[in-house]
């Protein structure tokens, strides 16, 4: 039987692995906002900047990322950006000023660009079969939501008998072992790799001057802006927002007592309601229209955000939200890659997802900064919120004229 026909092949799991400790990482930093504030006194915005700006570098980092994997090979992009994943990590936890974790950030960006979705997706893109690539592209991704179900509340649980600096040397640690599954990560090669640098050109200029090309760039930035916002200050936000947890009650039975511990559980229930949600988003995804889907989830995510601030502030309406807007969270990416990928082409996916990422991470990036700016400012993040709502109005919207055909023999 042809490795290629089978969904589960070896390129798939060491993809998702990789993702899911990238994931987990990434996902837990707003654990640490609360921690690392009151450890040296920082105003709210000061770690929230760090996070923004590692958001940034993420986006700038997966078009740099996906041309070079494209260029001297998917494995060693990889180990190169564990490498600075591990070091931005470790720098980090030596670090004991607002600067030093901002700049600090730059490297855990781009290490989380090198370990992450652009590079693994057009991986596991290529060494998928047609019928199963969009369910292949789900499976990573959900990856990613098994990830965040881990990771906060791992970080949580290990700040009850460690400092946060020696967490985050455990978290370089394990992004360093993904390096060891990398010899079982073969994807079939790109062909006319001889022409790889003027075809690349030609594919990025053509990509450009599509209408299309700009509304998907476009449409992604919501999605960075509504993810940021929520994994770096959700926790903070549950924390401090939330009415109490009832003795008695399910949540204390099953021993989250404190809203600390709600916020951790709810970025958990977030990736655990998405793993759902991004398969059937793959599943979706195979038999309609990807730019109509995209369209229902971020109306989706509008009106669930827009609930969620209108109503009280409860343990319950935590838990709904989370589960809500999980199912919503990352079913966007299988779908907007998927988009990429049947307009555009296979071959330089990589890099022109990328560069669709980039529009996504810098809605990150405003995500995150604005929540801890206007926290400061306000006390509350309920202008944040608002905003939210406005662009995910507007990304459902975007995708609509999208003309969702394929241009592959442009790029050729």
């Amino acid at each position: 039987m042809d490795q290629n026909a089978r969904l589960f092949t070896p390129v798939l799991l060491v993809g998702c692995a990789i993702i899911l400790v990238n994931f987990a990482i990434r996902g837990s930093y707003g654990v640490f906002q609360i921690p690392i504030a009151e450890e040296f006194g920082w105003l709210r915005t000061e770690f929230s900047l760090a996070i923004a700006i590692q958001n940034l570098a993420w986006g700038i980092g997966q078009p740099i990322f996906g041309a070079l994997a494209e260029k001297i090979g998917d494995r060693k992009s990889i180990i190169a950006g564990a490498v600075i994943y591990a070091l931005g990590l470790l720098l980090s936890a030596q670090s004991v000023t607002p600067f030093e974790h901002q700049a600090y950030s730059w490297l855990v960006g781009f290490g989380i660009a090198g370990t992450g979705f652009g590079v693994i997706l057009a991986v596991v893109a290529r060494a998928a079969s047609d019928e199963n690539r969009s369910m292949s592209l789900a499976l990573v991704t959900a990856a990613g939501s098994g990830g965040q179900i881990v990771g906060a509340p791992l970080a949580e649980w290990m700040l009850t008998f460690l400092p946060w600096q020696q967490v985050f040397v455990v978290f370089a640690v394990a992004i360093l072992a993904m390096i060891f599954t990398l010899p079982l990560m073969r994807a079939p090669a790109r062909p006319d790799t001889g022409q790889i640098d003027q075809r690349m050109g030609q594919a990025l200029v053509q990509a450009l001057r599509d209408p299309s090309f700009m509304m998907i760039f476009l449409g992604f930035f919501s999605c960075g802006y509504q993810l940021g916002f929520i994994t770096a200050h959700f926790p903070a936000f549950v924390t401090e927002l939330c009415g109490p947890i009832q003795p008695g009650g399910l949540l204390h039975g099953i021993g989250i007592t404190t809203t600390s511990a709600l916020g951790a559980v709810a970025i958990s229930l977030i990736g655990a309601a998405n793993v759902a949600g991004t398969l059937i988003a793959g599943w979706a995804g195979n038999r309609y229209s990807k730019k109509y889907l995209l369209a229902g989830i971020y109306t989706g995510r509008t009106i669930v955000a827009a609930a969620f601030i209108l109503l009280p502030i409860t343990p319950l309406s935590v838990v709904l939200f989370s589960v809500s807007m999980g199912a919503l969270w990352l079913a966007t990416v299988p779908l907007t890659s998927g988009l990429v990928a049947h307009i555009y082409g296979l071959r330089y996916m990589g890099t022109l997802y990328g560069l669709v990422f980039f529009s996504h991470q810098v809605g990150s990036f405003l995500g995150v900064w604005l929540g801890g700016r206007l926290y400061d400012i306000h006390g509350d993040y309920t202008l944040v919120w608002w905003i939210g709502v406005a662009v995910g109005a507007f990304s459902a919207l975007v995708h609509l004229p999208i003309r969702e055909r394929p241009m592959t023999a442009a790029m050729a």
